[in-house]
């Protein structure tokens, strides 16, 4: 079974009726499958602070949708995400793509390497993986990643039943490929 097939069970094992978002390179698999999908419902939008708009107000209507978005629209989202989701304590887990995560650990960095403007300036690094961590912890949303051996449905599991159990946004920053 391909891994965008398992995560797509996965997800109807775990009651998502929609997933709301933009595919990217490493989600556009997944988005593939969603499409095909008998039960969940697709809802592309055209910028990504639409997602967790529609995905609260999906909520609110009783549905339990999950974003997926890369973690440029994670950024460009900001206030979206903060005034609508965040705001209503709505449980909107995230499966967030994560690029530039590769080209940062080339450049010798993590996640956790401190913020200067001189890093965020490189031109060997792609400043959107040094910042989607330090930004998530500012808006209040816990995160795990998903890298390597991880098992995506288990990490997306753990986002929705953490979402679901706090009433809060949650996220998975996917650094892996889906497919």
């Amino acid at each position: 079974m391909s891994r965008p097939l398992a995560t797509i069970r996965g997800l109807v094992n775990l009651g998502i009726t929609h997933v709301v978002g933009i595919p990217d390179n490493s989600s556009g698999a997944l988005f593939d499958e969603v499409v095909r999908h008998p039960t969940i419902r697709l809802v592309t939008v055209t910028r990504e602070g639409e997602a967790f708009a529609l995905a609260t107000g999906l909520w609110l209507g009783g549905a339990s949708p999950l974003v997926v978005i890369q973690n440029t629209g994670l950024l460009e989202s900001g206030d979206s995400l903060r005034g609508t989701a965040v705001r209503a304590a709505a449980p909107i887990p995230m499966l967030i793509t994560g690029r530039g995560y590769a080209k940062m650990e080339r450049a010798g960095l993590t996640p956790d390497t401190p913020l200067t403007l001189d890093l965020l300036t490189r031109a060997d690094v792609d400043s959107v993986a040094l910042l989607t961590e330090p930004t998530l912890t500012a808006w209040g949303i816990p995160f795990v990643r998903c890298s390597g051996a991880d098992e995506p449905v288990a990490a997306v599991a753990s986002a929705v039943m953490d979402a679901r159990e706090h009433s809060r946004p949650t996220a998975v920053v996917m650094l892996r490929e889906l497919a």
